[in-house]
């Protein structure tokens, strides 16, 4: 790690497996090679101080053992990185179940919550995990949330308290992942919802992701209601500063974990991976986000300034093409851009 400036710069290493490894998708990128690759990025003398992951094969073994956690730790502390937040494999295709199923559906979601923070405290005894929260989402569609919305919105929420309760167990705190692809967290007024209704905002928190949320704005998914531009909507920057100005108001109170990513305006599928929001480089000629600025306002609160919520933010390059991501060039300029946010709203400890 490089220096006493917050926040700390991660990398996420979930783009390597995310929408990859199954029929139709690409080859998935080791653990090894996407540590290598984020270790090697370096501007000016300056690298990633940590990483973020996905506690998922083939990464890594939700059942994994102690001396697993341990080589694991080894493996990130021996190129110089910290391991912060790490997603909880919740889903079906990893063991996991829908937060809104059945007995035995929501038992084997709270079942992964429980062996991710688990992991995620051994960990932090390591000393490799400083800071970071345990990533969760519903683990249902949308499709399927709609067709009882009342009685699924009660079903996520209760499930939600029950991981609650498991993570204060483990010292840990919970980040729910806005994204238009989970059922009841698919809008940015069904996020807050459900954040208002666990009501536990010391442990139960936001993570935003600066692609996803910019189609809460455009109200992918969502009921007409929840868009916040109108119909002949135009990227001014006036149109654009009053949708997030709104959203932000409401969700970065909450906010407990940050993703700066770029966004084309559109959505993509890879893989068993549903439609979501499109992730693209920094520089795209067609991403719609300004990233020094508009991370701003997650980062900054119009009346007290930075907001110290966050001890690191992390990049999100989720399903990005294998050879995009296996070109150093790519970290340098993710690193760049982070660095430009760090110093648009950063802050010394």
């Amino acid at each position: 790690m490089n220096s006493n400036n917050y926040p700390k710069l991660h990398n996420a290493l979930w783009p390597g497996i995310v929408g990859k490894g199954t029929p139709g998708a690409e080859p998935t990128i080791s653990l090894d090679t996407m540590l290598d690759l984020t270790a090697n990025a370096e501007i000016n003398g300056i690298r990633f101080d940590g990483v973020d992951m996905n506690l998922a094969s083939p990464h890594f073994d939700i059942d994994s053992s102690d001396d697993d956690i341990k080589r694991l730790a080894e493996k990130a502390s021996s190129r110089k990185l910290a391991i912060g937040s790490v997603g909880a494999p919740v889903w079906p295709a990893t063991g996991g179940g829908s937060a809104m199923g059945d007995a035995d559906s929501r038992n084997r979601f709270l079942t992964q919550v429980r062996k991710a923070c688990a992991i995620g405290k051994r960990l932090r005894e390591l000393g490799v995990r400083p800071d970071g929260i345990v990533r969760i989402d519903s683990a249902c569609s949308v499709e399927e949330w709609a067709k009882n919305p009342w009685d699924s919105f009660t079903l996520i929420a209760n499930t939600f308290k029950e991981a609650v309760r498991i993570a204060q167990d483990h010292g840990e705190r919970l980040a729910a992942e806005g994204e238009i692809c989970w059922g009841g967290m698919h809008s940015w007024e069904c996020m807050l919802q459900m954040l208002e209704a666990v009501g536990q905002p010391e442990v139960l928190g936001f993570q935003a992701d600066m692609a996803h949320t910019l189609l809460y704005t455009l109200g992918y998914n969502a009921p007409v209601s929840h868009c916040l531009v109108k119909k002949d909507f135009s990227w001014q920057p006036d149109q654009f500063h009053s949708a997030m100005k709104k959203m932000t108001k409401f969700l970065r109170p909450w906010t407990i974990d940050f993703h700066v990513a770029q966004n084309d305006a559109t959505v993509k599928g890879s893989g068993m991976h549903d439609v979501t929001g499109r992730h693209c480089l920094p520089d795209d000629l067609n991403g719609k986000l300004n990233i020094g600025r508009d991370a701003g306002y997650w980062l900054r609160d119009g009346k007290n300034g930075v907001t110290r919520k966050c001890r690191h933010i992390c990049w999100d390059g989720c399903m990005f093409p294998n050879d995009v991501l296996q070109k150093p060039e790519t970290w340098r300029k993710v690193l760049s851009v982070m660095l430009q946010v760090r110093a648009n709203h950063g802050w010394a400890e």
